[in-house]
């Protein structure tokens, strides 16, 4: 049993809204020239290569029962496809604000854990879901305006990765959170590499294979190490602190995903854009204050 150490749990997140926007970032640069598929594969297949002999140096096991590893599969799929259209995402819209409208995913995860988990979820956080989604149309609204239905590809990231945490919620406390990613990137990497070569021929500009330049690779290496790492880090610092105290600190993504996107591209989000990060992220930490609540009405009952 690890103990609680809530201040290293913390400082872990940190690193992962530092890590995951910079790992963005790279996918925003090399998306004009490296297609999707290339770039999804290079990301999964990477990660396999720097956490594999971690977990032969350490007798971990990959082993899994046969429901564990179709809700792998199932896991894999949903992650592949949130990532990719995050990935996709990033060639139309800036750094922040597709950061911003993925983040409507604790909103969504809020209402499949009443309609689906049957769990109990008050009015309050059903209001603020409501304020929460206005907060997302805002910052739609004048990309939407600006490059039409791709502004809402972030959206899709957010239903795909609220189904992938429901189906990690199902196994996460089976099988060790490393071999977890292990076998993550292994089934990604196979799924990608028989997509690749099913569709090898066609004019699917995604499904394409170009020869990257050297600092290409250099960037695509960085994006495997980036995303490998972030969600490492994440995985970690659940072991370190409840996530009551780790989900306030998610919503630091956004402004390291904003000033990484204006030191890079020097995109910012414009005022309307800008309001409505302001009430997703308010709408969201106040969901985060009533489950806080809620967590704390139970244990006195208890």
């Amino acid at each position: 049993m690890v103990s609680d150490r809530p201040i290293l749990g913390i400082l872990l997140m940190i690193g992962f809204c530092l890590l995951a926007p910079l790992g963005d970032s790279i996918a925003k640069v090399l998306g004009d020239t490296i297609p999707l598929g290339q770039l999804l594969l290079v990301r999964y297949f990477l990660q396999v290569i720097i956490l594999l002999p971690l977990v032969l140096l350490t007798g971990r096991s990959l082993h899994m029962t046969q429901r564990n590893f179709w809700l792998m599969c199932l896991r894999t799929v949903l992650h592949i496809l949130g990532v990719g259209a995050m990935f996709a995402s990033l060639r139309f819209l800036p750094l922040a604000d597709a950061v911003a409208i993925a983040f409507v995913m604790p909103f969504i995860m809020l209402l499949l854990g009443k309609y689906v988990l049957s769990e109990e979820v008050g009015p309050h956080r059903l209001a603020a879901c409501a304020v929460g989604f206005l907060g997302t149309l805002l910052v739609i609204q004048p990309n939407f305006a600006a490059v039409g239905t791709p502004a809402l590809l972030p959206l899709a990231v957010a239903v795909f990765f609220s189904f992938f945490m429901l189906v990690t919620r199902r196994i996460a406390k089976q099988i060790d959170p490393v071999s977890l990613q292990v076998s993550n990137g292994v089934i990604g990497t196979a799924l990608l590499a028989l997509s690749m070569w099913l569709f090898s021929g066609t004019d699917l500009q995604p499904f394409e294979i170009v020869r990257p330049s050297q600092n290409e690779v250099l960037l695509l290496a960085a994006l495997g190490f980036l995303g490998t790492t972030a969600h490492l880090l994440m995985t970690w610092s659940l072991r370190y602190a409840p996530s009551v105290t780790l989900a306030p600190m998610q919503y630091l993504e956004i402004p390291f995903a904003t000033f990484i996107g204006w030191l890079v591209f020097r995109d910012l989000p414009n005022a309307l854009a800008g309001l409505g990060i302001v009430i997703t992220v308010g709408a969201g930490l106040y969901v985060i204050y009533r489950e806080q609540v809620a967590v704390s009405r139970q244990t006195v009952k208890i």
